[in-house]
């Protein structure tokens, strides 16, 4: 099983830069894919970034458009999302995500289903 909690979430005006943060807890793989979803109530969890927890991998949708970052720490199990620049169009839930040793990994890394663990969300409300 595995754990994941997010924090580093919050109120913040157009422009400003925030960092949240992804602690996992439990088994861990060197052939996991570890990121970060994002959802408006009303709309589809939407893919925002991912990395490969055991290589140097990274992967960004197309709206991230340079201004986020995703980066990890193997040894004290954090996974990070730095976001620039944040906009009102930014406003979401922000969930942790890992697709762990299930046999979903045939799902590409940007979609929903690949992935068996989730966070339980942190809200990043952006002001203009």
């Amino acid at each position: 099983q595995v754990q994941l909690v997010e924090s580093g979430g919050g109120l913040v005006q157009a422009g400003e830069s925030l960092r949240l943060s992804c602690a996992i807890s439990g088994r861990t793989s060197g052939n996991d894919v570890m990121g970060w979803f994002r959802q408006v109530p009303g709309k589809e969890r939407e893919f925002v970034a991912a990395l490969t927890w055991g290589g140097s991998s990274t992967y960004y949708a197309d709206f991230v458009k340079g201004r986020f970052t995703i980066s990890k720490d193997n040894a004290q199990k954090f996974v990070y999302l730095q976001i620039n620049g944040l906009k009102p169009e930014d406003t979401a839930v922000y969930y942790c995500v890992n697709d762990g040793p299930s046999g979903r990994k045939y799902y590409g890394i940007q979609t929903v289903p690949r992935y068996s663990y989730w966070g339980q969300g942190t809200q990043v409300t952006v002001s203009s």
